[in-house]
C-alpha cells in the first residue's frame, strides 16, 4: 500500500448513497446532479477533506449508479465495495428548491421523476450475506458511519468496533426498536436532529448511553453531553451556530456538521482518538463542524460549494467562520456538476 495513504484515517460507510437531482430556485438554472444521501454526502465531504472514504452500497450498472460513482471517483472515494451483490437501482431524490412568501430559501424533496411523474428508486440495504462476506476484507477502519438501520450495517459495525474503529450511529427516522436498541449498544457517537428524530431522544433521555451524544438544532445551533468527562460533565452544553448571512440553501448542512465533527476527533487511533480528546477539544471540533456547516448555506444543494468555489477558497472561508463566528456568502460561481435532464437518469422514462 502506497505511504502516503496509509497517513490517512480511513472510513467505512452505508446508508442512502443517492443521486441527487437539484431544481435551483433561479429559473434559468439547468438541473444539477451529484452523489448525495446522508451517507454519500458524509464519505464524499470526508474525502475532500483529506479521508479515504469507503462507500459500501449496491450501485449497479444503470445511468444513475454510473453518475454517482463517477462524482465520487471525482473527488477521490474509494470505491472498492460500492458494488455489492446483488446490485440495485440507485435512490434517486429530487430536491426542489425555491422561496416562500418573505423571500426566505426552501426545499422539498420528491421521489417522483419530474418528468414522467413515476417513482423513482428508492434505498435497497445491502444484504446480510454480502456483509459477511466483505467484513473478511476490510482494512484498518479507523470510523464506521451508519444513517440505515440493517442486519447489513450492524454485522459491518460489530466487525468494525472489533477491530478498534469508531462507530458513528445518525439515525434517520423511526426503525425497529430491537434494532435501534442493537445500534445504539455499538455506537460510540449518536448525531441527530431534534426535528426528526423525537422518539430516538426519548430513548436516550436519563444516562448518557453512549460516549458522545449530539442534537442539532438548525438554525439555533447544536447540543451534545459526553460521559467521557465524569459525571459532573454528563449533562447537556449547547453551542450557537454561526450566522449566516443570506442564506441560499440548508440542504446538506447536517452532513457537513458530522463530517467536520468526525474529521477533527477522529484520526488512525479508531475509538480511541475519542477517548484521548479533552473537552475543549470536543468543543473545537463541534464549532468546526457547525463552520462547515454554514459556509453549505451559500451554495444550492448538498454538496454545491464543492463545485463552485477551490480548495484554497473553501479553506478561507472556514477559517473566517470560526473567527468571526459569522459568514456572508461570497458570489456564486457556475457549477461545474453534472448537468443532464431527469429523463436521463429515470428507470421509467429511459429503461
Amino acid at each position: 500500500m502506497n505511504s502516503k495513504l496509509q497517513l490517512k484515517p480511513s472510513i467505512y460507510g452505508t446508508g442512502l448513497i443517492a443521486l441527487d437531482l437539484v431544481v435551483s430556485a433561479q429559473p434559468n438554472q439547468p438541473i444539477q446532479s451529484w452523489a448525495g444521501g446522508t451517507c454519500g454526502n458524509v464519505l464524499t465531504i470526508l474525502s475532500y477533506l483529506g479521508w479515504n472514504a469507503y462507500p459500501i452500497a449496491r450501485l449497479n450498472g444503470e445511468t444513475a449508479s454510473i453518475r454517482v460513482k463517477d462524482d465520487m471517483t471525482r473527488w477521490g472515494v474509494k470505491l472498492d465495495f460500492a458494488e455489492q451483490p446483488p446490485t440495485a437501482s440507485t435512490p434517486i431524490i429530487v430536491q426542489k428548491n425555491s422561496q416562500d412568501k418573505s423571500g426566505n430559501p426552501i426545499h422539498k424533496f420528491s421521489w417522483h421523476c419530474p418528468n414522467c411523474g413515476a417513482w423513482l428508486p428508492n434505498y435497497k440495504a445491502v444484504t446480510s450475506a454480502s456483509a459477511k462476506e466483505l467484513v473478511t476484507h476490510l482494512k484498518n477502519p479507523n470510523v464506521f458511519f451508519f444513517d440505515r438501520v440493517s442486519p447489513a450495517a450492524l454485522i459491518i459495525a460489530k466487525k468494525c468496533k472489533e477491530m478498534g474503529a469508531l462507530i458513528f450511529f445518525e439515525p434517520s427516522g423511526k426503525c425497529d426498536p430491537k434494532k435501534l436498541e442493537q445500534a445504539l449498544e455499538l455506537a460510540d457517537i449518536v448525531k441527530y436532529s431534534h426535528e426528526r428524530i423525537d422518539s430516538l431522544e426519548s430513548q436516550l433521555t436519563g444516562d448518557c448511553k453512549v460516549s458522545l451524544e449530539i442534537k442539532t438544532l438548525g438554525s439555533k445551533g447544536l447540543s451534545f453531553r459526553s460521559h467521557l468527562f465524569g459525571k459532573k460533565k454528563c449533562k447537556w452544553f449547547d453551542l450557537e451556530a454561526p450566522i449566516v448571512d443570506s442564506v441560499k440553501d440548508t440542504c446538506g448542512c447536517g452532513d457537513w456538521t458530522t463530517a467536520g465533527i468526525i474529521s477533527k476527533i477522529c484520526d488512525q487511533r479508531g475509538v480511541d482518538s475519542l477517548h484521548g480528546r479533552t473537552f475543549e477539544q470536543i468543543i473545537e471540533a463541534m464549532n468546526y463542524g457547525q463552520a462547515l456547516a454554514a459556509w453549505n448555506c451559500g451554495f444550492e444543494g448538498a454538496r454545491g460549494g464543492m463545485y463552485s468555489v477551490n480548495r484554497a477558497k473553501f479553506n478561507s472561508d472556514i477559517k473566517k467562520i470560526l473567527h468571526d463566528k459569522s459568514h456572508t456568502p461570497s458570489k456564486l460561481t457556475k457549477s461545474a456538476a453534472l448537468d443532464k435532464p431527469p429523463s436521463s437518469v429515470c428507470p421509467s422514462c429511459c429503461p
